[in-house]
């Protein structure tokens, strides 16, 4: 039987150095970006997940209620990144699809951009260039490199959403890298049928975010997710082991305070091995022992 483990194995500062270094071998490593997105190395391909590393919703939101300022610097600079292999983009939100940070990628990397199909303006008006651009639907596969594929399934921010071509809005990203297979849920409310999706693919960690949702936010244009305790019981119904929490702490008016949220996994998250995840750190997923 091979087990996973997900470990913290370095601590450093300069996140541009560490997201360099190539992890042991059949190891996946991932850094946390803030909020949905992510970064993670297998072998030589480094990919980036909902990357937001500029403060345009800071400049965008200055003069209202929800001004967006960051609780967190940014901790990479875009521009400074090399090797960037891949993009991937659930949805149009500024905070996953923004534009300074998709443009600063392009400086000293080639990436290709992986978006929603419903999304394809949008992803071309905030910097992707049409030959780089890939487009995806729920219920799509395939390939980004020989050792890693994606597969799309729908998102609900709030609802589920489509185009006049049926096309889903906002969609979660299934990889299978080095023999783990993680979803990352980019916004999402739970749904029916979603637990059963994930269960069928057995999937074994599973990135999802737990800033909860209500009324009032909703009622400003700033539509939510799931609650921490929702995310533990989708874990459990799909038989996930692993959950890395995410969105959270960018934003003082749409987080859970961390503390609140350690508390609470300690206490309800009995058989779920779980991450609230922290800039500076590297962190590897591997399988291990027999199998």
């Amino acid at each position: 039987m091979r087990s996973l483990k997900l470990r913290t194995t370095a601590v450093d500062p300069d996140l541009l150095s560490a997201m360099q270094n190539p992890p042991p071998h059949g190891a996946l490593a991932w850094w946390w970006l803030g909020q949905a997105g992510f970064a993670l190395r297998f072998g030589p391909t480094l990919l980036l997940i909902d990357p937001y590393l500029s403060d345009s919703l800071a400049e965008k939101y200055r003069n209202s209620e929800f001004k967006h300022q960051r609780v967190m610097p940014i901790p990479v600079a875009p521009e400074a990144i090399t090797g960037c292999a891949w993009v991937l983009c659930t949805h149009g939100h500024t905070d996953h699809m923004d534009a300074p940070t998709l443009r600063g990628l392009q400086q000293q990397s080639t990436p290709r951009f992986l978006a929603p199909r419903a999304e394809m303006q949008r992803a071309r008006e905030r910097g992707v260039p049409a030959d780089r651009l890939v487009t995806i639907n729920a219920g799509e596969t395939m390939p980004l490199t020989d050792s890693i594929a994606v597969e799309a399934i729908a998102s609900a921010h709030e609802r589920l959403e489509t185009d006049a071509d049926g096309n889903h809005k906002f969609l979660g990203y299934i990889l299978t890298i080095g023999g783990v297979r993680i979803y990352h849920s980019g916004d999402t409310i739970p749904y029916p049928g979603l637990a059963e999706t994930l269960a069928d693919r057995a999937i074994d960690v599973a990135f999802l975010p737990i800033n909860g949702r209500d009324a009032r936010r909703l009622a400003r244009g700033v539509p939510g997710n799931m609650t921490l305790e929702e995310a533990l019981e989708l874990c459990r119904a799909a038989h996930i082991s692993h959950l890395v929490c995410h969105h959270f702490d960018l934003f003082d008016f749409n987080t859970i305070d961390r503390e609140t949220a350690r508390t609470h996994l300690q206490v309800l998250a009995a058989g779920i091995d779980w991450v609230l995840p922290e800039i500076g750190v590297t962190y590897t997923i591997q399988r291990e022992g027999k199998g």
